[in-house]
């Protein structure tokens, strides 16, 4: 007799339920929603109640937004409202009360009229609100577009390693700060040691907007190009950056499959011009913005040849060459921005209206974050 299913495996499988299982009218849709709703809600109500340890402080902005109140009400509502309706569409039941325990739990913290509970101060702070911003924005944009003009037409939303790629992803957005601190360490000791870069700083932040903005995109992609590559080519780093390409299957989250230490190195690295030769802060604002947006659209399961385009940007079909697991993709494609760079290198890497057959490392990657945070330390370098 086969053993009971607790409720997270009944969840697991609905969320990853078969396109014949999930279509209008089962509760599939309506069950999902909820939880995202229910999910976004819990979010921000939480970060509300518990402003400096839950919330980022760039984003106070939002916070204090007289619409955001109302806007959570009409989550949770909504919310609620989908998960009923789940509940009496679909036999199993699974998604609508994960649904409504998710939106319980944002009721009980305090809902839309939450006030600010007293914490102690630690000066630390885990960005919740900044999770939900990030996967709205991002989600709310890759996931329809993968799905109106997908490359692979049968991978589904859940596809099999969908659970580890979207735990980075909160990991990545909770650990905002401890990351942005490792992160700006080099920068901060170059600006303080380099007295003699005040007059490239001068003349950096005397140019136009625009042509910062260009500038900062050739010379973090420079410094980019040549770090990505190094972990490609020094064995011990490139078990670390093995982790992002253990992915099997390519589409907007999993470019947050990158293993902690990584995104240190090379948000630092990425940080160094930007921070050191007197970018305005706003073009360092649009440039993050910017490849937030750019990272997942590159590693997105959207179709597009676009032969002529990706000589000169790098485009889906140009990066998923760099994850592909043929012989003749292994190391190419390392630029982030400019296909330029590989030209000039030796790495380049893009034949006329072929895609990649598979992708991943040959090498026996384990799943799970944990075994991933150490497999570097543990692996076998041959």
């Amino acid at each position: 007799m086969a053993a009971k299913r607790g409720f997270w495996d009944n969840l697991m499988r609905d969320l990853e339920a078969p396109v014949a299982a999930r279509g209008f009218g089962t509760g599939w849709f309506s069950g999902f929603f909820a939880i995202l709703l229910a999910a976004v809600g819990l979010c921000f109500v939480a970060a509300l109640r518990w402003p400096a340890l839950a919330a980022m402080p760039e984003l106070d902005v939002v916070r204090s937004w007289s619409g955001l109140r109302p806007l959570i009400h009409a989550t949770l509502l909504g919310a609620y409202a989908l998960a009923l309706v789940s509940l009496m569409l679909r036999p199993r039941k699974a998604l609508g009360f994960a649904a409504l325990i998710l939106a319980l739990g944002a009721t009980i913290l305090g809902g839309a009229a939450v006030q600010p509970h007293e914490t102690h101060d630690w000066g630390i702070f885990f960005g919740i609100d900044f999770f939900a911003v990030n996967m709205i924005a991002t989600g709310l944009m890759f996931a329809p577009l993968e799905r109106v003009f997908p490359r692979q037409a049968q991978q589904r939303l859940f596809r099999s390693e969908w659970r580890e790629d979207l735990f980075y992803f909160l990991v990545s957005s909770m650990m905002v700060q401890v990351i942005t601190f490792l992160a700006l360490a080099p920068s901060s000791y170059v600006n303080a040691r380099f007295g003699w870069l005040d007059s490239a700083q001068s003349a950096v932040g005397s140019l136009p907007w625009v042509v910062q903005f260009a500038l900062a995109m050739v010379l973090t992609d420079l410094a980019q190009y040549w770090f990505h590559r190094l972990f490609h080519t020094v064995p011990f780093l490139w078990g670390f950056h093995a982790v992002h390409h253990s992915a099997k299957t390519m589409d907007w989250l999993a470019g947050a499959r990158m293993h902690f230490a990584e995104i240190i190195l090379l948000r630092g690295i990425t940080s160094l011009p930007l921070l050191t030769l007197g970018f305005a802060p706003s073009v360092m604002q649009a440039y993050v913005g910017m490849v937030y947006v750019y990272a997942s659209l590159v590693h997105a399961n959207v179709r597009g040849d676009f032969d002529r385009l990706g000589k000169f940007i790098v485009t889906p079909r140009f990066h998923h060459w760099h994850h592909g697991i043929e012989p003749e993709a292994v190391d190419k494609n390392f630029a982030i921005h400019f296909p330029l760079l590989d030209r000039l290198f030796g790495t380049y890497h893009f034949p006329e209206g072929r895609w990649p057959t598979g992708y991943g490392v040959p090498e026996k990657v384990p799943d799970g974050y944990l075994a991933q945070l150490q497999y570097p330390f543990v692996r076998k370098q041959s």
